[in-house]
């Protein structure tokens, strides 16, 4: 019995202990599982709160509306437009190739198109839309809404394209956006590249001012759910919108300017403002429509761009080098002048130079006859030119040149400048291990041999020149958003006024009665402008060719002569200057000079109408044309609705024989 009870005690013992012990295990574990709890809800609850609200809250960048562009009285150059796409969610549609079937008899979509699409798809989450197209019209629009109900999964979304109402008239100053490279997004550190179907400048102003033009990220806070699905949205900034950009450009004259030039086959013009150094019209001729790459231009025109030998892709006012021709000669008089030569000094021209065992041509085949600096320049006598050349040296003339801008980049807010040659000794020496020859001299003073320039430079040059001798720098940008850009005092080059002027003398008398453009003068008063002619050759006439007087016109097209004009206005007070180049135009005088005519006497006529009208009303409103920013008033359509009249009189051609240059 003793032995029963003891047993009892012991397995009761056992069972305390046991139970002691589970006991103690239990209340360990939930000591530990407090502590935990205490550590995870207490001390980083703050941390996981942020981490369950970031697992359900999704930040998403937004574009910000691009910046505007306008010219300097505020008429819209680049804008935006709304963009309506076709987009497609793969999860709301059974069949997506089925879907796509109906789409393709809707819409142009490619082959690549296609695989781009599935592409897409497969990539994305299928909540995510895709898109099918952009830039659709109402008509496709209205297709797709109108057969919704059998194209499940697709739907319309609006958004924002650039659109360049003036076309070709400024894609060579605009350029155009285009969508993000794969290099250019390896290299952002801006998030918005990173954006879908975003787009940056590529070339012209766009490019050069995309930062600005880009503005800044705006972003919505989203509500998601556990697979990613947008549940609602919390909280949205719309970011900063791009700064408007305000050209020095006047746009009813850049639109004349390349109306004038596509009157032939290849040509550039540019005019500058003398005090500023404006631009107010850059043209380069052929042209492309900016619009067709903002909307992504199909390949095959793209290609037949690229194919075109006039290069209407390239911006031949600021990437066209060419020989200068007689354009150039009033550096050498200059040049001559700062060397002590007299300029009363006379030449006898017999129609050629002959020179170290070789004969050196005047474009006059009979000849000058006697003539001073200023009959040189006023007839542009080539044999006045080398004779000066061969008493001064090249070196002279090189520095010369360089001082008026020729021979180095302006530094023109546009991508893509050329530097020009301005060739001496030691450029000689440099660039071919050769010493310059004598001969090569005579060259160079008619702007001939290796001189190379590009219109923006000889616009300079003659401004320059028009100011007095200031080192006159051209710019195309007048302010971003309302900080201002433009100067009017700039520094002296360092020749006496009295040099410059005996030179405008000459280019005046290029005008008037005997000089090689007085078929081209304006003959408003006060409005008459000063100018210098330049036909220069791309390939050399053979002396078969000049012995059997074949005329340059009848050349092929390839191989006439470059016809140039430098000109500025008006001769008493300059104001304005000019360069023209029409390739292969043959005539400086005859082809390029009336164009530079039509323009600065245009410019004139605009500036002279719209003072009167500030005198006549000055509380009214600006002109029809000249739309302040601020207001956001309409867009003008593609075109003008009609180029500015032309008021260029006839006049009666100059006497004289022989093609003037």
């Amino acid at each position: 019995m003793f032995n029963a009870i003891d047993r009892d005690a012991e397995r009761q013992r056992v069972m305390n202990r046991r139970t002691l012990v589970l006991g103690g295990l239990k209340a360990g574990a939930l000591s530990a599982l407090v502590a935990r709890l205490y550590y995870l809800q207490v001390l980083e609850g703050d941390h996981y709160t942020t981490l369950a609200e970031d697992n359900r809250i999704s930040l998403r960048l937004l574009a910000p509306s691009r910046g505007i562009i306008v010219d300097r009285a505020g008429v819209p150059l680049a804008v935006n437009e709304q963009n309506f796409r076709a987009v497609l969610v793969s999860e709301r549609t059974d069949d997506v190739d089925e879907t796509l079937d109906k789409v393709v008899k809707l819409l142009p979509l490619t082959d690549a198109d296609r695989r781009r699409i599935l592409r897409d798809v497969d990539r994305l989450r299928s909540f995510a839309p895709v898109t099918l197209r952009e830039n659709l019209t109402w008509d496709q629009v209205s297709a797709i809404e109108v057969n919704l109900p059998d194209l499940p999964g697709v739907s319309i979304e609006v958004g924002q394209v650039r659109s360049y109402p003036f076309g070709e008239q400024a894609a060579h100053i605009l350029g155009y956006v285009g969508v993000v490279s794969e290099q250019e997004l390896q290299n952002a550190r801006d998030p918005l590249l990173s954006l879908p179907g975003f787009r940056i400048g590529k070339s012209g102003i766009e490019r050069k001012h995309d930062l600005a033009l880009r503005g800044t990220a705006g972003t919505s806070q989203l509500e998601v759910n556990a697979v990613g699905r947008v549940v609602r949205e919390l909280a949205r900034n719309d970011g900063q919108p791009g700064h408007q950009v305000t050209l020095t450009i006047d746009a009813k004259l850049q639109y004349y300017a390349q109306q004038r030039l596509a009157e032939h086959e290849s040509a550039a013009a540019v005019v500058l403002d003398v005090q500023t150094g404006g631009v107010l019209a850059l043209a380069s001729h052929p042209s492309f429509d900016p619009n067709q790459f903002a909307m992504g231009i199909p390949q095959d025109l793209y290609d037949s761009l690229i194919k075109n030998e006039a290069s209407p892709l390239t911006n031949k006012v600021v990437a066209g080098h060419y020989a200068p021709g007689s354009t150039f000669k009033p550096m050498t008089a200059l040049a001559g002048l700062e060397a002590g030569v007299d300029p009363t000094h006379r030449v006898f021209c017999p129609g050629h130079y002959d020179f170290g065992g070789h004969t050196f041509h005047c474009y006059k085949k009979g000849g000058h006859g006697s003539v001073d600096m200023h009959d040189a320049i006023r007839m542009s006598c080539d044999v006045y030119f080398y004779d000066l050349a061969r008493r001064i040296g090249v070196d002279r003339i090189a520095d010369m040149a360089r001082r008026f801008g020729l021979g180095e980049r302006t530094d023109l807010d546009l991508p893509g400048e050329k530097n020009g040659i301005i060739p001496d000794t030691k450029w000689k020496r440099r660039t071919y291990k050769e010493n310059w020859y004598d001969g090569e001299t005579l060259s160079v003073a008619i702007g001939q041999g290796y001189v190379t320039a590009t219109p923006i430079q000889l616009a300079v040059m003659c401004a320059r020149l028009a100011s007095g001798g200031k080192a006159v720098k051209p710019h195309l940008t007048k302010a971003v958003e309302q900080e201002y850009t433009e100067q009017t005092v700039w520094p002296d080059i360092g020749v006496k006024p009295e040099f410059i002027q005996r030179i405008l003398a000459g280019m005046a008398g290029v005008t008037s009665a005997g000089g090689t453009a007085y078929a081209a003068r304006i003959t408003q008063p006060g409005m008459e402008m000063g100018g210098k002619s330049g036909t220069a050759q791309v390939k050399r006439i053979t002396m078969a060719e000049r012995n059997a007087g074949l005329l340059k016109a009848e050349r092929p097209w390839k191989d006439r002569d470059n016809a140039l004009f430098i000109a500025f206005a008006p001769v008493q007070a300059p104001r304005y200057a000019c360069a023209v180049i029409v390739e292969h135009g043959v005539g400086g005088s005859s082809v390029a000079a009336p164009i530079a005519r039509d323009l600065l006497l245009e410019i004139q006529l605009m500036e002279a109408a719209r003072a009167q009208q500030a005198d006549a009303s000055p509380a009214a409103g600006p002109a029809p044309g000249d739309a302040p920013t601020a207001s956001g008033q309409a867009i003008p359509s593609a075109q003008p609705a009609a180029p500015p009249l032309t008021r260029v009189t006839s006049v009666p051609a100059a006497p004289g024989e022989g093609t003037p240059q």
